[in-house]
């Protein structure tokens, strides 16, 4: 899938710049006295081969086709690199994950090695409740510090308390870069005698297009709604500006949701619904199934996320492109991003030594190397790998939106229960269950509250 070449240093340096993180929201200062000390780094064991007969559990989300290759392969090379280590895999979705993983990490019988959402609502609680081992002592020991660029680590990095994002001891590692762009059918496009899109202008020309062809103009599933996050993002990125999205997605004070360009976000969002561009019924369509009917030549344009490289090369072949969401207001092209989930070791693991070894492998350069032959997009060391296909397609777009610092944040990132707030706000303005302004006061209510703006 791709042929692309790009350096990590020029990456590092401008995601540094795309995530700079100055997060200011409370959070739970709560603890758990019964949590496991991290160890100092003096005590870290890191020959795995030396720690006795182990069953590793490890609780991930890695279950669309290209995920799943890459850590099934991964773990059987890490038990025939440490057959004393038995992995025991136990796969969720992320919404499963997502209601599970609190009372698992909780119990005394916790999973050794879990994904854990890397925003506020998630690891940030946990970090505020004790449940998560802060990793710095064994970032010290296998060199986590220099492989991981200070942009990667300031994602999964809280101050003990959990009130602080984006800096203080790391919590966790991630595997893969994603970024959420547009895919589309190239067949249809070319019938339609158009490029594809550069600014929002060519976009809604392409929409009109497609609906008036009989087409359906844009693929959407939001039975889960977080695929609302991704959509309405990709829509106020083209309304506007760099700055003032990592402001309110990284929870600044002094921010506001009830500006002019976010207005017209909101307005033109519900225009879309209104025209008939997306497709009849999104609100009761699972995201899974939304991507999947897509590749099955239903619609022209699906806003998704680069996790589905491998599913829908595998469905759709030399037939589905990517590009960067269009240029609007700011006059760039920006798209919403940054890392996978993380993999984290709960507080309550009684194996952490092998679980910190298990991270260290799946993270490594071979695993890089894994992680982009399963479709993937490797979180570092990028330059390294030779693609083609969509995957090269995908390559050049998350390489200029790394030089040309165009990466801004999920925007469930504000707040410890933005996650519910925007959620079910988006749901409800492409519902017609609220107006744009009621959707922003609503976001507005949530946002100032936390903040203290």
């Amino acid at each position: 899938m791709r042929l692309f070449t790009r350096t990590s240093t020029r990456w590092g340096a401008a995601v540094a710049a795309a995530l700079l993180i100055a997060a200011c929201a409370p959070g739970d200062d709560g603890g758990d006295d019964d949590a496991t000390e991290a160890p100092a780094a003096g005590d870290v064991q890191t020959d795995a081969s030396q720690l006795g007969d182990i069953t590793l559990t490890v609780w991930d989300q890695e279950v669309r086709e290209g995920q799943t290759e890459q850590i099934e392969a991964l773990n059987a090379a890490f038990e025939e690199a440490y057959p004393n280590i038995t992995i025991e895999r136990v796969s969720r979705s992320t919404d499963d994950l997502r209601t599970t993983l609190r009372l698992a990490l909780s119990g005394e019988d916790a999973p050794d090695v879990v994904q854990a959402n890397n925003g506020r609502p998630e690891m940030g609680q946990y970090v505020a409740s004790g449940l998560l081992t802060p990793l710095d002592p064994y970032a010290e020991a296998y060199g986590w510090f220099d492989r991981f660029p200070e942009s990667v680590r300031a994602l999964a990095s809280y101050s003990d308390d959990g009130a602080t994002y984006g800096e203080g001891e790391l919590y966790g590692l991630p595997q893969m870069g994603e970024i959420v762009g547009l895919y589309y059918n190239k067949t249809k496009l070319d019938a339609l005698g158009l490029e594809p899109p550069a600014t929002t202008e060519d976009f809604e020309a392409a929409l009109t297009a497609a609906q008036a062809a009989g087409e359906i103009p844009i693929q959407f599933g939001n039975s889960e709604p977080w695929a609302g996050i991704h959509e309405f993002g990709f829509v106020q990125n083209q309304f506007s500006d760099a700055e003032t999205i990592r402001n309110l997605g990284f929870g600044r004070p002094g921010s506001s949701w009830t500006s002019e360009d976010n207005l017209a976000a909101a307005e033109a969002t519900v225009s879309w619904v209104d025209s008939g561009y997306f497709v009849d019924g999104f609100n009761g369509i699972t995201y899974d199934s939304a991507w999947q009917s897509f590749s099955q030549g239903n619609g022209v344009f699906f806003v998704g996320g680069t996790w589905l490289i491998a599913d829908l090369a595998s469905a759709m072949g030399e037939e589905v492109g990517f590009v960067l969401p269009p240029a609007g207001a700011s006059g760039q092209n920006l798209v919403t991003g940054g890392i996978s989930i993380p993999w984290a070791i709960p507080a309550n693991s009684d194996a952490q030594d092998a679980a910190a070894a298990y991270i260290d492998f799946i993270t490594n350069s071979d695993a890089m190397t894994a992680v982009t032959e399963a479709g993937n997009v490797p979180v570092i060391e990028a330059d390294q790998q030779t693609t083609e296909g969509l995957q090269a397609e995908v390559f050049a777009a998350w390489a200029q939106a790394g030089s040309e610092d165009l990466i801004v944040p999920y925007l469930d990132y504000a707040t410890e229960t933005f996650y519910d707030t925007i959620t079910a706000a988006v749901q409800n303005l492409m519902g017609a269950e609220a107006t744009p302004q009621q959707f922003l006061d609503t976001l507005e209510a949530e946002y100032t509250a936390a903040t203290g703006s």
